[in-house]
């Protein structure tokens, strides 16, 4: 796999995302505790260097799975988790937005996690009724304070590096006045393109952008992304499923995009990661504009 600097770390271009490995609603316990580790051994096998987590995945699951199944790391392991939510006894996703919560969150991560820096942390921004699926209006005032609490996290020595998201573009811009920025985690799709400008922001800033949600909503029952019928025609040609095409067509939407796909199975993990030798038909792109 090709690599791209994500902060201090050089990493391959398709990682592994830990959402999936706790149960329903990213919540509670594993259906099958010894497939998921089984998927952090075999990622980790395969070369995966990148695994994005949060203390919330679970909670506390995603977490703890991926310090049974790899504790000690291996050099050069980027972890990277996100603070700005928490989730309550049903399971509900709740901002935790105050300073004094994001580093309480990152205090937690490191201890559940079993290592004492992780490559970067992502400031997850969320309005107060808990949305973050599209970045809203900056609250300058809180932002501000957000970062400060971000900066004496990595001057401190806790993590190597700050990241960002659901973010406008301008909340990118406010955050370069003030640090570098090591990667930014908006929605991202072939339907779902209104993070563009953040994605062409970081490109040309070497600023690693990771998508979530890169083959639709994992909350959303019907995937307008799978059933496309431009993904569909593409896959039955190569002979990929559809969700290796848009995972494809995403990497290749610009050379800072950094993908996560999350999954429990090993056989899905390993056509995850394939996704990385498919070149992408010119008649696709084209298509989809």
């Amino acid at each position: 796999m090709t690599t791209y600097a994500l902060g201090q770390y050089q990493v391959h271009r398709v990682g592994f995302g830990a959402m999936q490995l706790p149960g329903p609603g990213v919540f509670g316990p594993p259906r099958d505790r010894d497939q998921a580790l089984a998927v952090l051994r075999r990622a980790v096998e395969l070369g995966v260097n990148h695994i994005d987590t949060a203390q919330f995945y679970g909670p506390d699951v995603a977490n703890q799975l991926i310090r049974e199944a790899l504790h000690p790391y291996p050099q050069g392991l980027a972890l990277v988790s996100k603070v700005g939510a928490r989730r309550d006894q049903a399971g509900d996703w709740l901002p935790a937005q105050q300073p004094d919560e994001l580093r309480g969150a990152i205090e937690q991560n490191l201890e559940t996690l079993g290592t004492d820096r992780l490559a970067a942390v992502n400031l997850r921004v969320m309005g107060p009724d808990g949305d973050a699926s599209a970045p809203g209006e900056v609250d300058r005032e809180l932002f501000d304070r957000q970062l400060t609490a971000m900066i004496a996290a990595r001057d401190e020595g806790l993590i190597d590096g700050i990241g960002l998201s659901s973010i406008s573009l301008e909340h990118l811009e406010i955050a370069l006045q003030r640090t570098d920025i090591a990667c930014v985690q908006n929605a991202y799709n072939l339907l779902d393109r209104s993070s563009q400008p953040v994605l062409e922001a970081c490109a040309a800033r070497g600023i690693a952008f990771v998508p979530f949600f890169p083959l639709g909503s994992a909350f959303v029952p019907d995937n307008p992304v799978l059933g496309h019928p431009e993904i569909r025609k593409a896959a039955g040609e190569l002979d990929r499923t559809p969700a290796q095409v848009a995972l494809a067509w995403t990497l290749a939407a610009a050379p800072n995009m950094l993908l996560i796909p999350g999954t429990s199975s090993v056989a899905h993990l390993e056509e995850n990661l394939a996704v990385a030798d498919i070149e992408v038909p010119a008649t696709l792109t084209a298509a989809l504009g």
